[in-house]
């Protein structure tokens, strides 16, 4: 079908130059004998001149020359004594007919050049307004959706296409058009087409013939329709493609009408990049927002709950005091609850100073065993009876931290510890110093969690599910999910680390990596 489609195509363009130069030789022969027999004009024969400029504007420079050839002949056989042969018995005559030959050969050339360049510049023009059109419909739309429908019609009209539309790759494995220039059904991808293979540098992209996989496909409508496909995307990620179909007779599309289908398709792909980084970045600072609206209403809530918790602690202590044996216990409770309160708010506070970079730790050396044993005692009173071991060499160095930070690090283990392991379960707090620095390590007997959520225990307001164990035993608070991001960012303004694994003992176990001071006169 293509060798038959070329051949046409060949043929037509044969008969037209012909016709062309029986045509032109036929009206300068008409033009030269008047001249030779009616006015008399000695040596016409320069008439033909205009027939071989005529082809060169008309036709290019290949029928000029030709036509050229026929010139110098027919003035020759017609017009040269003795006529009607194609010898010459007089030498100025040859001059003459030599110089005819060399003059038209030149002057349709030059003619031919001229046409040649006019029409380039044509067709770049044409180029640079499809370009500019493509350019300001991308650029003045809100939105590459909007100015499509404007793209395909700006493309067909300034690429000689019958039909141009454009598909977008969206959830399914098929392309979804976006805007097509044809009225009635939507189209789908040819299975026989051709592409535009891009290369690099100053080569010209080409167009090679592709046979697509049946998949869901059906061939051109219309014998007579060739179909072409510039695939749109950025980078090594396909966005899409610039669907054209174009009649066969005119060929394939020409370097002009190619370099204005690929830079479409890039403007269309960076447009179509720029909405989605546009997007992205949208929901980013709506995220951003959100998330600054919730730590301030945190922080002023916090603010505004500490005087009424230090009022209840105050009162609840009154009452612990003076209390008879009766009441003593709810005294005990309230002012417990209160302390767990306290607590709360406290976490709430250091995450807002948390995400707001707003932590400033006064690091200075502290002998861990101390720190963990002050804390432990401090506390003891909110384990309900529960026993924590501590085993902290007192040989280990000093570690380089803020006291106030190790301490609320030491107090949300230990209470995440005890309020999700059973009674009687063990509780540990144990250092060592694996390498330059020092390791705490808090860990309980408890149910532990899944290996797959020892990764995400850190984020905040995470907890693990009720199926993984991730539920306090019966009767104790549910965590608030904030306990352990709290211990992560002040490690982390400390300089150190976190790590959660399963303990030997059957549970959880968390390990804080603390930077260890040198020695003296060490390097």
């Amino acid at each position: 079908m293509a060798g038959m489609v070329l051949g046409q195509i060949r043929r037509t363009r044969l008969i037209r130059g012909l016709g062309g130069l029986v045509l032109a030789l036929g009206l300068a022969t008409l033009l030269v004998a008047l001249l030779d027999q009616v006015a008399g004009v000695p040596n016409a024969s320069s008439g033909y001149l205009l027939a071989v400029i005529a082809l060169a504007v008309q036709l290019g420079t290949t029928e000029a020359i030709v036509g050229a050839v026929g010139a110098f002949l027919l003035a020759n056989f017609l017009f040269t004594v003795p006529v009607h042969t194609l010898t010459v018995l007089d030498p100025g005559e040859w001059l003459n007919l030599l110089l005819l030959l060399v003059v038209g050969v030149v002057v349709g050339q030059l003619a031919g050049r001229q046409r040649n360049r006019a029409e380039s510049a044509e067709l770049r023009e044409r180029e640079a307004r499809g370009l500019f059109q493509v350019s300001r419909a991308l650029a003045t739309a809100a939105e590459a959706s909007q100015a499509m429908r404007e793209v395909v019609r700006i493309l067909r009209a300034e690429t000689g296409m019958s039909r141009v539309w454009i598909g977008l790759h969206g959830p399914s494995p098929l392309e979804r058009v976006v805007a097509d220039t044809g009225l009635g059904d939507e189209p789908a991808a040819p299975q026989r087409h051709e592409i535009l293979r891009r290369t690099e540098g100053d080569e010209p992209a080409r167009w090679v013939a592709l046979h697509a996989a049946a998949r869901s496909l059906r061939s051109v409508p219309g014998t007579d329709l060739a179909a072409y496909r510039v695939v749109i995307q950025v980078g090594d990620r396909p966005l899409g493609s610039i669907w054209a179909l174009r009649s066969r007779q005119l060929g394939s599309p020409g370097r002009e009408e190619t370099r204005l289908l690929a830079a479409a398709a890039d403007q269309v792909a960076q447009v179509l990049e720029r909405d989605r980084l546009r997007r992205d970045a949208t929901s980013v600072e709506v995220a951003r927002q959100s998330e600054a609206l919730k730590s301030a209403l945190l922080d002023s809530v916090s603010h505004d709950l500490r005087t009424p918790i230090a009022t209840i602690r105050a009162a609840a202590g009154s009452l612990v005091d003076s209390a008879d044996h009766d009441h003593g216990p709810v005294a005990e409770a309230i002012d417990r609850q209160a302390v767990h309160l306290d607590r709360l708010v406290t976490n709430l506070l250091d995450m807002t100073r948390i995400e707001a970079g707003e932590l400033r730790p006064q690091l200075h050396p502290v002998l861990l065993d101390d720190a963990v044993t002050d804390t432990v005692d401090r506390l003891r009173s909110s384990f309900g009876g529960r026993e924590v071991s501590v085993d902290v060499p007192q040989a280990l160095p000093p570690v380089l931290v803020d006291e106030v930070y190790l301490a609320a690090i030491l107090s949300n283990l230990l209470d995440n510890a005890i309020k999700y392991s059973p009674d009687g379960a063990a509780v540990r707090v144990s250092a060592c110093q694996p390498a330059e620095t020092i390791r705490l390590v808090i860990e309980d007997a408890g149910p532990g969690v899944p290996d797959e959520a020892l990764g995400r225990i850190f984020d905040k307001f995470y907890r693990v599910g009720p199926a993984a164990g991730g539920l306090p035993p019966a009767g104790s608070r549910r965590g608030s999910g904030i306990g352990l991001a709290i211990v992560r960012g002040l490690a982390e303004a400390m300089g150190g680390t976190v790590s959660a694994a399963r303990s030997p003992l059957g549970g959880l176990a968390v390990s804080v990596d603390l930077a260890a001071t040198r020695p003296a006169g060490s390097g």
